[in-house]
Parts: C-alpha cells; sequence; structure tokens
C-alpha cells in the first residue's frame, strides 16, 4: 500500500485557519451573550431647583440610585436632549370636553408641529370617550398627524342615540395603549393626557393604569382641560387627584390649564422637559427569579434640587 505524506501547510492555511477558529468562537461567545443578556433598569429623570427651573448640566457622578434601599451602580448614563422618542397624544372626546375640545386639537397641532423630528421620533393618538379609537398608529408623519387630529371628535349622534352604561374610559385607554403599544417601544416613551380626569366607564381601575403604564416603561403628563359647566350648576367630581397620582407614580408631570396659563404654554412646558430629561441605567444586584414591582429610590447628591422620576419598575421574570 503506498502512503501518500501530508501536504505541508502552508503559512496562509494556517492563517485561514486560525481566522475561521477565531470567528467560530467570537460567534459562539456572541451567542452566549444574548441568551443570557443582562436585564439593565432604565430610568428617565427631570431635575429642577425649588423654583421650578430645569437642570440641564448635571453628570452621571451628580446622582445616586436605589433599588429597594439597596445602592445601585449607575452604568449607563447620558442627558435626553437628542435621543428618539415615542409620545402617545390621548384626547378625552366625551360629551364634558365638547366646549374645549377645538382647543385642545389646535394645540396639539403646534405641539407636535415643535416636536416631531422626521424619521426620529414618533407618535400616536388616542381618542377616549364611552369607545377608544386608535386614530393614527405610531408614525413619524406630521402630515398623518395633522389629518388625524382632524377627525378627533366628540361621539356622533348614532353613538349616543344607541345609549350605554359606560361612561370615560380613561383608565382602559391607558391600559390598552401602555400594553398594546408601548410595550413593544424602546424609545423614550411618554404619553400626554388630555382630560378632565374624569372616569366613569373604565373596567380598569386607576391602580391598574398606573400599572400598566410602569411596566411599559412610559411616563404620563397629564393635562387637566375642564369646561367648569359640562357637569351643571353643583359642578363635577375632582379629576386632577387621579391624574396628579398617575404623573407623580410614572415619572411625569400634573399641568392644570387655567387662565394664568394655557394650554400652549403648557404644551411648551412638556417640550422643554422632553428635551432636559437624564437617562440613566443599572444592573440589579438582586436576580430577577421571580417577576415583581421593585422600588426605586433617585436622589441628587446636592440637596436642594428636585428629582421627578418614576418609583418604582416592573422586574420581569
Amino acid at each position: 500500500m503506498v502512503q501518500v505524506p501530508a501536504r505541508a501547510i502552508s503559512r496562509r492555511d494556517f492563517a485561514l485557519g486560525s481566522a475561521s477558529l477565531l470567528c467560530a468562537t467570537r460567534l459562539r461567545a456572541q451567542e452566549a451573550t444574548f441568551s443570557t443578556s443582562v436585564k439593565v433598569v432604565n430610568v428617565l429623570a427631570s431635575v429642577r431647583t425649588k423654583k421650578g427651573e430645569i437642570i440641564r448640566d448635571l453628570a452621571k457622578d451628580d446622582f445616586s440610585i436605589a433599588e429597594n434601599g439597596r445602592p445601585q451602580t449607575i452604568r449607563y448614563f447620558a442627558r435626553e436632549s437628542d435621543l428618539p422618542l415615542t409620545l402617545g397624544l390621548m384626547v378625552d372626546t366625551s360629551m364634558s370636553q365638547r366646549k374645549v375640545l377645538d382647543a385642545e386639537r389646535s394645540a396639539s397641532f403646534r405641539f407636535l408641529e415643535q416636536v416631531l423630528r422626521d424619521g426620529k421620533d414618533q407618535v400616536f393618538i388616542m381618542q377616549f370617550d364611552m369607545s377608544i379609537q386608535l386614530r393614527q398608529q405610531l408614525t413619524s408623519s406630521f402630515t398623518k398627524l395633522n389629518d388625524a387630529l382632524s377627525y378627533v371628535d366628540l361621539p356622533d349622534r348614532q353613538t349616543l342615540s344607541v345609549g350605554s352604561n359606560r361612561g370615560t374610559a380613561l383608565y382602559d385607554a391607558i391600559v390598552q395603549a401602555s400594553r398594546d403599544i408601548m410595550t413593544n417601544q424602546r424609545n423614550r416613551k411618554a404619553l400626554i393626557l388630555l382630560t378632565d380626569g374624569v372616569d366613569v366607564g373604565s373596567e380598569a381601575s386607576l391602580t391598574d393604569a398606573i400599572d400598566a403604564a410602569q411596566r411599559a416603561d412610559t411616563i404620563v403628563y397629564s393635562i387637566l382641560f375642564s369646561d367648569a359647566g359640562a357637569y351643571g350648576f353643583m359642578g363635577g367630581p375632582d379629576g386632577s387627584r387621579p391624574l396628579r397620582r398617575i404623573s407623580q407614580d410614572t415619572g411625569g408631570g400634573f399641568f392644570e390649564v387655567t387662565k394664568k396659563r394655557g394650554i400652549e404654554q403648557i404644551f411648551s412646558l412638556i417640550e422643554n422637559e422632553l428635551r432636559s430629561q437624564y437617562s440613566m441605567g443599572y444592573v440589579s444586584d438582586v436576580p430577577v427569579r421571580i417577576s415583581e414591582f421593585r422600588a426605586i429610590q433617585l436622589a441628587t447628591k446636592q440637596k436642594d434640587l428636585v428629582v421627578q422620576a418614576r418609583d418604582r419598575y416592573w422586574a420581569q421574570r
């Protein structure tokens, strides 16, 4: 039997083999990384002086963060002046809003014109009364949003004539927007509510609405815009209390339209805040063994500043 001598390995063959081995090793490492992905807890925050002036020039070392009372290490930090934004504009179109709806639409148009950056930010428009309607799905097109705003209107006569035991479904709308839209988004996320804050038709509770927004890592800005005569001489329920709680618990802000502060001024304040946020991320020192809410304590080391941020997050197993 004739034995064929083994071919000598050239430098080129050796180099190619080494490169292939290195590539395969890196690929296996990437697969391992993706399969055991680290869960980063993201926190958006706004910082003000006690007089309400926004502070924009803080650094990572100016903050401290804790989870359930345990200090955490801030691994990621950025000032959010230019990062993508996902917004939900949610308009109360119940009959109690009939005298203020035109002003809401006009101000919303100008707000979107100022805030929306084509190809970068996304906005959806939802209206709610006895029912909930998504007037425009997420888009970066100002033209589509402008067109959709013109269809945001009170219930038509046919809807009203059918009759319903339901009233304004504010909490259901927050749950639906958070669960069906915001949960799937990765950018900075915020809902803007235009409403008198009165809910008399939701299956969900106030707590359910807050939980849904927190699970979706979404902050909520509430704008209380009401018609004083909509509920008759005695007036209606106080919608400010639930709206304040929704915004406070999610890390957003509460505003009320008054003679001294109009809706356009409020939209300008919200725009300014959205462009002046801090984004921080940390990896919890306690692995998630069961899905649960965990408390977040975020503060600045400068004691005379006020931090606006959510106070808990949903730790998903």
